[in-house]
């Protein structure tokens, strides 16, 4: 009766409805992504799945995550906080008393909650040496189901950065930092994921005339190693594709480092910042696992369609992060830079006005969860240090607010319209993106102002 209505009514109506029939939610993750799409303005980023989904949503074209690495990011999501930095963040959560992550919280107004992938750090959402010890989890209280099928990776570990048919990476020097094979999805890790979401979306398609479902999938690619079915490199076996802007390895103190999780790989004696043509290759793999990713959203989004769920559900993607391919002569991610923060999110729901278009407002991931409750129509979370976009899909030319970001203990920094401030306990650093050096230029010696009103400001949002 429900999907009857919402094919009937016209989409004025269906905000109202939402009072007594609550939406679904499908939530995407998808790791490594940087805003690179073609509905971001790429023209030779083969995407149509996500573009198809940007085409019926808002485009946040200046989302930024909390963290440029994924534990401590994904916290943010699943929190709606600011938090720790590192790759633990959700295990250090669960050791003292604090508030219940988005999952529980719709749990606890009624939702059936289900994981499949990579959604917290850990495929799985488990601890322990091949993190499938449900002694150890990493969100207790979370998911109604927490499902990491594994195959011939044989363990969710294996999952994270496994290549092609069960291979497992063991010592990452021995193992291709990218590679392609001929075969089916499901030839790589996230194929697999896929097709267990699919299977998850049929049960709760059974229930969902009755319970509502918040289902999260996680993507694992484009994470390294670069891995991808080969038919996802055909778009790119020709493609010219455009310089790399600002290559040049910074000077004087700066978050820069060394791309030790790139290199740690087995390159066969190769280096992008100094081999054009290895670096092109590097950069062609990484657009094939895009296509390969966005090839199973659009897996999702079709079972969605073919349910009849699409019509009452609340549908976000998002990236966890950037990821640096030789900007500032950076391979990954872990700096404070523009590349490593900057990462997709598209919102879809019923009945979303002017669909398609981008707004240009700056946005953060711990806005994420309030938003849901909001479109969702269930109480806000008072603790969380985000807000909703709620605005900003109704009158995209509503305003936004500056972004923080974080990363190890104590790296900091501010995006706001015109300028990135990044504080570190050695050095500072300034940067004016209204000119043309961007983020190439260190300001800070010459606007002491700036600085100073900038590093009060990351005092008073992070409180620290």
């Amino acid at each position: 009766m429900r999907r009857l209505l919402a094919l009937l009514l016209p989409a004025v109506f269906l905000a109202p409805l939402y009072a007594t029939e609550k939406p679904n939610i499908l939530l995407l993750c998808v790791d490594d992504l940087r805003p690179e799409l073609a509905c971001y303005g790429v023209d030779y980023i083969e995407s149509p799945h996500i573009d198809r989904l940007a085409a019926s949503g808002r485009i946040f074209k200046r989302h930024y995550v909390q963290a440029p690495t994924c534990g401590a990011s994904r916290y943010a999501l699943l929190t709606g906080k600011y938090g720790p930095g590192d790759n633990n963040a959700l295990f250090k959560r669960i050791e003292g008393v604090s508030s219940p992550t988005a999952p529980e919280w719709f749990r606890e107004r009624g939702y059936i909650t289900v994981s499949v992938g990579k959604v917290s750090h850990h495929p799985g959402g488990l601890g322990g040496p091949d993190w499938d010890d449900d002694s150890i989890v990493e969100m207790p209280n979370a998911w109604v189901r927490n499902v990491q099928p594994v195959g011939k990776w044989l363990h969710p570990r294996g999952i994270m950065h496994g290549l092609a048919d069960g291979e497992i990476r063991k010592n990452a020097k021995d193992m291709d930092v990218f590679q392609l094979a001929e075969g089916y999805d499901d030839i790589y890790p996230d194929g697999l994921t896929t097709e267990t979401a699919l299977q998850e979306l049929n049960e709760l398609a059974a229930a969902n005339e009755t319970e509502p479902f918040f289902l999260a999938v996680g993507i694992i690619r484009p994470h390294l190693p670069f891995g991808a079915p080969a038919k996802y490199m055909k778009p790119y076996e020709e493609a010219e594709l455009p310089p790399i802007p600002h290559p040049e390895i910074p000077k004087g103190k700066t978050t820069w480092h060394k791309s030790g999780e790139f290199m740690k790989y087995h390159r066969w004696g190769r280096d992008p910042n100094t081999d054009a043509e290895f670096a092109t290759e590097v950069r062609k793999h990484y657009a094939a696992c895009v296509t390969y990713a966005d090839a199973q959203v659009g897996r999702v989004l079709s079972r969605l369609e073919e349910l009849g769920m699409a019509d009452n559900t609340i549908v976000v993607l998002w990236g966890d992060h950037g990821w640096h391919l030789g900007e500032h002569g950076v391979w990954g991610k872990h700096t404070l830079f523009e590349e490593s923060l900057h990462s997709p999110l598209i919102v879809r729901y019923p009945g979303i006005g002017e669909p398609g278009k981008a707004t240009d407002a700056i946005v953060e991931t711990v806005d994420i969860f309030p938003t849901l409750c909001d479109l969702a129509g269930i109480d806000m979370p008072d603790f969380s240090d985000g807000r909703s976009l709620r605005p900003l899909l109704e009158d995209t030319t509503a305003a936004g607010r500056p972004a923080i970001s974080y990363f190890r203990e104590n790296w900091r920094t501010i995006r706001t319209e015109k300028h990135r401030f990044i504080q570190t306990p050695k050095h500072i650093e300034l940067y004016d993106h209204s000119s043309r050096n961007g983020e190439t230029l260190n300001i800070a010696a010459e606007n002491p102002e700036i600085v100073e009103t900038l590093s009060g400001m990351l005092d008073e949002r992070l409180k620290r």
